[in-house]
C-alpha cells in the first residue's frame, strides 16, 4: 500500500492496518499469543510488538499536543536522536516487561484512537504540506502520523506473520 498522502488515506490505512494487527494477533491462539519468538530481535513476544507502538503513539501525541503549546519540543525525547533511538526501544521494552498482553491490547487500542483522534483535527494542508508548522522541521505533521500508525502497523504485521508462519 502506498504512503498516505492526505488526511483521508492516512485515517484509512491507520484504521485499516490496526484491523489487520488486531485480526491477525486473534487468529493465533491464546498460547500462541503470549510465547516467545523463536527468532532473534528486541521484540521477543506479540505484548513486546504491542507496547512499541503504544509507545510511538505517546510519542506522537505528546510531540502534536506539546508543539501545538507552543513548547517547541523534538519528536523523540532528549537524549534521543534518530542515530541512537534503537536505545530509546530498548528502554521502552524494558519499561513493559511486566504489561500483560491483555493491558498492552488495551493501551495500544487506546492510543490508536486517541492518534486518530488527534489526526481528525487537522486539515489537509496542516497535515501534509511540508514546514506548515516550523515544529516539524522539513517534513509534515502528516508524515509523523504515517510513521506512528499505518507504518509501524506494518512493521508490526511483518514481525508477527513471521512468528506465524514459524508455528507451521
Amino acid at each position: 500500500m502506498a504512503r498516505a498522502k492526505n488526511k483521508e488515506e492516512l485515517l484509512l490505512q491507520g484504521e485499516e492496518n490496526y484491523q489487520k494487527l488486531m485480526t491477525l494477533i486473534d487468529s493465533l491462539s491464546e498460547e500462541e499469543q503470549v510465547a516467545i519468538f523463536p527468532f532473534e530481535g528486541r521484540d521477543r513476544q506479540i505484548r513486546d510488538c504491542l507496547v512499541h507502538l503504544y509507545e510511538w503513539h505517546q510519542l506522537f501525541l505528546d510531540f502534536v499536543n506539546n508543539n501545538q503549546q507552543e513548547a517547541i519540543v523534538p519528536f523523540l525525547p532528549v537524549p534521543y536522536n534518530w542515530k541512537n533511538y534503537g536505545e530509546m526501544n530498548i528502554k521502552f521494552w524494558e519499561k513493559h516487561q511486566n504489561t500483560s498482553l491483555e493491558n498492552a491490547k488495551n493501551m495500544l487500542e487506546t492510543s490508536h484512537n486517541n492518534c486518530l483522534d488527534m489526526i481528525k483535527k487537522y486539515s489537509d494542508e496542516e497535515l501534509f504540506t511540508k514546514k506548515y508548522y516550523n515544529w516539524t522541521g522539513t517534513t509534515s505533521l502528516g508524515s509523523y502520523g504515517v510513521s506512528a500508525t499505518a507504518s509501524h502497523y506494518d512493521w508490526a504485521l511483518k514481525t508477527i506473520r513471521k512468528y506465524k508462519r514459524s508455528l507451521k
